[in-house]
């Protein structure tokens, strides 16, 4: 068996998106396998294999991990990605918490139905601009320094560049009152292993299309 990482999920963004993110910011290569169909997934659910009938399901370093919250975690702990104490692992983990509720809209958003498409985007617009990003403006004003926590590139920061590249593709100007954050995302984008995942070909997936929102509500439509 491969030493590498295997992620099993839909061949689409959704809640795996931010592992494949952090692995391929951290340099690590991986494997996916992909679910097309309910019966794949039922499966997995029958053999035992998703502890809470849930994926992303993540095979690495002998285990079967589930919970998004629970992979990311362990990713950045195994790859340095943590902070180097418990408190910059504090201030890591309350940014990537709120990185996540910004995402979670994003990631509702193509479910919308038609009639509430254009609210849901003022939503997002409205909590981006308002409520996180002046946030993280904040930070990286006041310690002047590339990277969120500790001077040291870390899961934070990848969780933001990520969000922000997310909203720029619905809102392209959602950054212009943000200086340090554009400043940021042009830093981040230009690391070598985030540069290489923002090549065509890599494993980032492409904004969800009808055929993955059609296969997600195929798939797990109870």
């Amino acid at each position: 068996m491969s030493g590498k990482p295997r992620l099993t999920y839909l061949n689409g963004r959704g809640r795996m998106e931010p592992v494949r993110w952090l692995l391929a910011a951290a340099g690590a290569e991986f494997e996916e396998s992909f679910l097309e169909t309910k019966e794949q997934y039922e499966k997995l659910i029958k053999d035992g294999v998703l502890m809470f009938q849930q994926v992303p399901l993540v095979e690495i370093d002998g285990m079967k991990m589930v919970q998004t919250r629970a992979i990311l975690s362990y990713i950045a702990g195994k790859y340095n990605l943590y902070g180097k104490d418990l408190k910059e692992r504090a201030l890591i983990d309350m940014y990537v918490e709120g990185i996540t509720d910004l995402m979670e809209m994003i990631l509702m958003f193509p479910f919308s139905p038609p009639e509430a498409k254009e609210k849901n985007l003022d939503s997002i617009n409205d909590r981006a601009i308002n409520r996180y990003f002046p946030v993280f403006e904040k930070v990286l004003k006041q310690h002047g320094q590339d990277f969120l926590v500790g001077n040291k590139f870390s899961w934070a920061d990848v969780q933001l560049i990520e969000a922000i590249l997310a909203v720029e593709e619905k809102i392209p100007a959602v950054l212009s009152g943000f200086p340090q954050l554009q400043a940021f995302k042009i830093r981040m984008s230009n690391m070598p292993t985030i540069k290489k995942f923002l090549q065509p070909g890599s494993r980032r997936k492409p904004p969800p299309d009808e055929r993955y929102i059609e296969t997600v509500l195929k798939i797990f439509k109870k």
